[in-house]
């Protein structure tokens, strides 16, 4: 699926290094071609002998080599490459990056190239926790550096949490992705992530408990496969993926009529946690608290968005996947929701206070079809939205007819 591609592949000095190898075997299994860079720290943990054999290709590593600027300058050589992959992406590195430092050969490129560059942080959990690299995360992306991971896990070190890199797996599917390949490629999803604030006054709203986490891994995931994405979100506290059509909304009635400007869609998941009510008439003006009298709040029943774009018609999409927070009896609710809403799938969870998921980084799901209820094994928000974007390609390519039933 990569034939005719050429990846020039920086390879960073730490421990997941040695993901690389895997990486560079998946690449050329796909038909790419791979120009291996390596710092001298990478050189500690994998050999350039391991990776230039896999690669087929000599491995390039220091700036001043008289040889390898005979064959080809590293000006050249940061532009004949399709997409620059730097794997793993050390907190070295990064900060490399986001300072415009070119002090070897990997920096030198990654100033020189006019392509893309797709990176794979790793690093210990207190490391990318670090104000410095949080700093330069924001750099890079506001630069449009594309990032894959990293994911929550068990590290070398002996720690947990976030700086683990992404499996080579998933660092294929993002190159896919930032080429435009992958079983998605021209289809267009839309996507609503994050909550809804509907206000009271300037300066107060009601609004659900929502992070817009789940929301931005299903964009993210769906980018991965090659996805045109559409993405709407509300005021979350996650920031939108990289490499979709972003559109910020406040209120459900504007989500309602971003998600209506969006249409036509092959497909459309709604992971947003729109507020069920309005206040009528909400005040021009802060409310002024005055001792024993409450103020009067008209409610008025916001727009249901999934019931809308459920709706039979010329614009529904193909697929329409919803969303159920639930308390107590997850399945009955959730079957009950997708019956109501004529919606084709509905993925549901239980967000009572003890299991954590409100706001957390994992997941725990069950997928209503018309076929029945699949239960999906607790896992990260990532993991969900990649098996998801997973299993919407695969209904999208088989054909799924409006009641879900050919799922």
């Amino acid at each position: 699926m990569l034939a005719g591609r050429h990846i020039l592949l920086i390879i960073g000095g730490g421990i997941a290094a040695y993901k690389a190898l895997e990486l560079i075997r998946r690449l050329r299994d796909s038909g790419a071609a791979v120009t291996p860079v390596m710092t001298r720290a990478a050189a500690e943990f994998v050999t350039p002998l391991s990776v230039g054999a896999l690669a087929g290709r000599e491995v390039i590593t220091e700036l001043f080599d008289l040889s390898q600027e005979a064959k080809m300058g590293h000006i050249e050589l940061s532009r004949a490459a399709d997409l620059v992959v730097v794997v793993p992406a050390t907190a070295d590195l990064m900060a490399k990056m986001a300072g415009g430092h070119a002090d070897d050969m990997a920096s030198t490129l990654l100033m020189a190239t006019d392509k893309r560059v797709l990176i794979a942080p790793a690093m210990n959990v207190r490391m990318w926790e670090h104000p410095a690299t949080k700093r330069n995360e924001a750099t890079l992306r506001g630069d449009g550096i594309l990032f894959v991971g990293p994911d929550d896990g068990a590290m070398a070190c002996g720690e947990f949490g976030p700086g683990r890199m992404a499996e080579p797996a998933a660092i294929l599917a993002a190159i896919d992705a930032a080429l435009k390949i992958g079983p998605l490629k021209g289809r267009h999803v839309l996507v609503t992530s994050g909550p809804t604030h509907e206000p009271i006054d300037p300066v107060r709203y009601i609004a659900n408990r929502s992070s817009g986490a789940q929301g931005a891994a299903i964009g993210a995931a769906l980018a991965a496969l090659g996805a045109d994405v559409t993405f709407v979100t509300g005021p979350a506290e996650v920031p939108p993926p990289l490499g979709v059509r972003v559109v910020r909304v406040d209120t459900a009635a504007e989500m309602l009529a971003a998600c209506e400007a969006a249409l036509p869609a092959d497909a459309a998941i709604c992971a947003a946690a729109v507020a069920d009510w309005r206040v009528e008439g909400a005040s021009g003006q802060k409310l002024k608290k005055a001792p024993g009298a409450l103020p009067q709040l008209q409610l008025a029943e916001n727009p249901d968005i999934l019931a809308r774009l459920s709706a039979p018609g010329p614009r529904r999409p193909r697929l329409v996947i919803g969303f159920a927070a639930e308390t107590e009896r997850v399945a009955e609710h959730a079957t009950a929701k997708r019956e109501r809403k004529g919606c084709d799938w509905i993925l549901a969870n239980d967000v009572s206070p003890g299991t954590g998921i409100m706001g957390g980084t994992e997941n725990a799901v069950t997928l209503i079809t018309g076929a029945g209820a699949e239960d999906w094994p607790r896992m990260t928000k990532a993991e969900v939205a990649r098996k998801l974007a997973s299993r919407l390609a695969e209904a999208l390519e088989e054909g799924a007819d409006a009641s879900g039933g050919s799922i």
